[in-house]
């Protein structure tokens, strides 16, 4: 692995850049801090939570609201 990113190391820097924008927006929209609930099940649901308003948003974002809820009621 480590040759494989030694020939290619702009490939890293584009995978980087692809995966943790969601990550880093989501943390913003979280406060950057901490969750707001304790144990691993709570956590997981409420990150879980956070991904699916990410989706919907860049949803309404790509389709536009009249296409989308167009889609929903189909």
């Amino acid at each position: 692995m480590q040759a494989r990113l030694d020939q290619t190391p702009d490939v890293m820097r584009i995978r980087r850049q692809t995966v943790e924008h969601p990550f880093g927006t989501i943390k913003a929209w979280m406060g950057a801090t901490h969750f707001l609930t304790r144990t691993i099940g709570r956590v997981s649901t409420e990150m879980s939570l956070h991904v699916l308003a990410y989706n919907i948003k860049r949803l309404i974002n790509i389709l536009g609201v009249g296409r989308l809820i167009q889609m929903m009621s189909a």
